[in-house]
């Protein structure tokens, strides 16, 4: 018989088998693209468009015989219409391959195009989870930007105007074939896009550190987030640890290589963490902030964590959990931290990055509050893995605080 912790110890991984990280990993591109076919249908953020790198990048994918066509035509938020020329240009090209190369919004646009490539719409078909029959058009992911952690998750999120929320595709299905991280394609990103796609990199930390463990049904099929995750667990200390030291030194100096790479790095194992078990309480509160306020997904996550870790804090184990993180974060003893401590480090970075601290400062109002809980707690999906009851009242304790700037924990370093 195992004891309790040992049976306690349990995880599943879902990754793209192939995963190349360091500055000049894009010249892998070549060689593991044509592995997957040779008619490459590259989905390019609109910015790269004309850039030295994309250049570069095309031309030694052509190099090696490989026949390229870029479309560029992606959307912020990724509204679900606009998916559908993409769709239609990927199959009249006839596309073995999908190379994604951008920012979430980006990646996740691949994926659904290599999705519906394979198997057609209506997209809504496969809202939710586990509901992509099989296997979709190989993908390459390249990010851009350090913070989704897309290039190696399972899931997409689009915009759907008959819905009042942002809607997930989830399944093991949408994990790319190949992700290429070169911290190159970082360099120059703006301070406010690096601010809110890295704090978001350390709320996936956070929230993946923290989940409830779901305990299997082995015989059963499995969701796609299983919740705390004995595998995973190293990959978020890692990711708080990178990120924890450099995120404000590339916010503030932007062509500080090590930096970028440090929160690259940092990003990339944010998603291998989250990417098997789920984030909860920041990203379903900030599913309709953000719809409400318009505002960045990483800024309402970062700005929603400093209040879910002080709701955390009275629960003993995520308190004891949350203590590992603040060590992690500012690279010291277990022994010399605290969750209060871990709390306080938070809003410094927050503050040090430029992250808002109440909700009033980005124009929501008192009234909204109880909306936004009421539709956080739809979030089933993300809700379930918090390591606390979830209720309305809890939802709505933790908005009213962050509305207010009341932290209760809240320690002076």
């Amino acid at each position: 018989m195992l004891d309790d912790t040992a049976a306690a110890a349990v995880g599943t991984l879902r990754l793209p088998p192939r995963i190349h990280f360091g500055y000049g990993a894009r010249r892998q591109l070549p060689e593991v693209v044509r592995l997957h076919g040779r008619r490459v249908l590259a989905v390019v953020d609109p910015f790269l468009v004309g850039t030295p790198i994309l250049r570069e990048t095309v031309d030694a994918l052509t190099a090696a015989g490989l026949g390229v066509l870029v479309h560029s035509d992606i959307t912020p938020e990724l509204p679900v219409d606009t998916l559908d020329a993409a769709v239609a240009t990927a199959r009249d090209y006839r596309a073995d391959v999908v190379l994604a190369i951008g920012g979430g919004s980006a990646l996740d646009a691949a994926k659904l195009i290599a999705l519906l490539s394979a198997y057609g719409g209506p997209l809504h078909r496969y809202y939710g989870e586990n509901l992509v029959p099989g296997p979709i058009v190989p993908l390459v992911a390249v990010p851009t930007t350090a913070g989704t952690g897309s290039e190696v998750t399972p899931v997409a999120v689009v915009s759907d105007p008959a819905r009042e929320l942002k809607v997930g595709i989830s399944s093991p299905f949408l994990v790319p074939s190949v992700a290429v991280v070169d911290p190159e394609f970082t360099l120059g990103t703006p301070a406010t896009v690096t601010a809110w796609s890295g704090i978001d990199a350390l709320v996936h930390a956070v929230e993946s550190y923290t989940a409830k463990p779901f305990g299997p049904d082995w015989p059963a099929p499995l969701p796609v987030f299983t919740g705390r995750n004995v595998l995973s667990e190293s990959a978020a200390l890692e990711a708080a640890t990178r990120l924890g030291q450099w995120l404000p030194v590339a916010v503030h100096r932007p062509g500080d290589r090590r930096a970028r790479h440090e929160v690259a790095l940092g990003s990339l194992l944010g998603g291998i963490a989250f990417g098997s078990t789920g984030t909860h309480l920041c990203h379903a509160l900030q599913y309709p902030i953000g719809a409400l306020t318009k505002t960045p997904h990483g800024l309402g996550t970062g700005l929603m964590l400093p209040y879910v870790i002080d709701t955390l804090m009275a629960q003993p184990d995520a308190a004891a959990r949350l203590a590992a993180l603040g060590a992690a974060l500012e690279a010291i003893p277990p022994a010399e931290t605290s969750a209060a401590r871990t709390l306080a480090r938070v809003v410094e970075i927050n503050r040090e990055i430029g992250v808002p601290e109440t909700l009033a400062d980005i124009g929501l109002t008192p009234d909204q509050l109880p909306q936004i809980a009421e539709l956080g707690l739809r979030s089933t999906r993300l809700v379930a893995a918090a390591p606390v009851e979830p209720s309305h009242e809890l939802l709505l304790g933790i908005l009213e605080r962050a509305y207010h700037g009341a932290l209760e924990n809240r320690s002076v370093r």
